[in-house]
């Protein structure tokens, strides 16, 4: 049984995008779970570099011309999150496994299951593609409350994690996704660009996989020292050390095996195409705000290397979940900041600055 619904408001607070660098707090109307949905509680949502590039109207992120340059108006954003099942029915328990009272995640994407892509069970490539947040049939986290659609994938988290910290379910799952792309190997090293949310998971992800090494390429000392924790056996500051010639040195002149690209910076590519040996594997997951421009004959004539492209978390949420709570990650430092909803644009400064913190979540009280 579904279990007593909790009481709801009739009123929420709620960040509402109205066009590029135009998101404001707003009260509306709390939404009402239908026939087969739920209502959740929102306990924590992260922002994403994808957020922030919606934000500042990245037409490149649609990868669509003919799309708007931004999320479309009028609709909450919001895709990484975690909250509490207030209410839902007995067709929704029967389908998800939930109560009322669970605490829940749900992927990103709410397929449409009737493409081609999803009767292929490619749901992460759905036709469609509705994403929580981006379109305004599918509103996302940054609210007090929000539904999980009949069409949505859900999974229960435990409630002893920090708010914050489950909420990091879904970029965990993209990184693992990553990982899965790039067939890791034993004897392999690897090379993961980029210890931000979706790098740091990248090396936690090949370090589960018992590579021969497993080397962190950033800017930051603080980020390698994270990566440190996280399983990297090899860090590398690139603005002390080229890491062309750290790999090189490293793999007797071949290259590394895998390059993962979790930067988004257009420097991160042909970076990971020159350390590459010959036959290597390069998984592209970053997501670029301006056009990249390469020598393609490195990947044909000089490497053969194979370039896998990779999008969203299919079928690693329940890894991250329990990788997120085995407690192996540290958490406490990834997770940098956990603001009120009211202070949405700090959060989302912090997030365009990128210094300071790591992963920022707005926690709607």
């Amino acid at each position: 049984m579904p279990g007593p619904a909790q009481s709801v408001p009739e009123k929420m607070q709620a960040v509402v995008c109205h066009g590029p660098e135009d998101y404001r707090l707003e009260e509306v109307i709390t939404p009402v779970a239908g026939p087969g949905e739920a209502l959740v509680r929102v306990e924590a949502v992260g922002i994403c570099a994808s957020d922030l590039k919606c934000y500042h109207g990245a037409a490149k992120f649609w990868g669509d011309e003919n799309r708007p340059a931004w999320a479309e108006t009028e609709v909450i954003p919001g895709h990484e999150f975690v909250g509490e099942v207030v209410r839902l029915d007995e067709a929704a328990t029967a389908r998800w496994g939930v109560q009322v009272g669970d605490r829940v995640v749900s992927e990103q994407i709410v397929p449409c299951w009737q493409c081609r892509y999803c009767q292929r069970g490619e749901y992460w490539m759905c036709g469609p593609h509705d994403l929580y947040g981006f379109k305004r049939r599918t509103p996302g986290a940054m609210a007090q409350y929000m539904t999980f659609p009949v069409e949505a994938l859900v999974h229960k988290i435990s409630k002893h994690l920090p708010a914050a910290h489950a909420a990091f379910a879904e970029p965990l799952s993209c990184s693992l996704h990553a990982v899965e792309r790039a067939d890791i190997g034993f004897d392999d090293v690897v090379v993961v660009a980029g210890c931000g949310p979706i790098g740091l998971g990248m090396v936690a992800g090949a370090a589960a996989k018992f590579p021969a090494r497993v080397v962190a390429l950033d800017m930051a000392p603080a980020k390698l020292e994270l990566a440190e924790q996280c399983g990297a056996t090899l860090t590398v500051d690139i603005t002390q050390q080229d890491p062309v010639e750290v790999v090189k040195d490293l793999t007797d002149g071949y290259g590394a095996d895998v390059y993962l690209e979790g930067t988004g910076h257009p420097a991160a590519v042909p970076q990971g195409l020159n350390l590459l040996r010959k036959l290597g594997r390069f998984v592209e997951y970053g997501v670029f705000g301006s056009d990249v421009t390469v020598d393609w004959s490195i990947i044909s004539d000089d490497k053969e290397l194979d370039v896998r492209g990779a999008h969203l978390g299919p079928h690693c949420w329940p890894a991250a979940i329990r990788m997120l709570e085995s407690g192996r990650l540290p958490m406490d430092r990834i997770c940098t900041h956990q603001l009120p909803l009211e202070r949405f644009q700090e959060g989302l400064d912090l997030v365009a600055d990128g210094t300071s913190s790591i992963k920022v979540s707005l926690i709607p009280a």
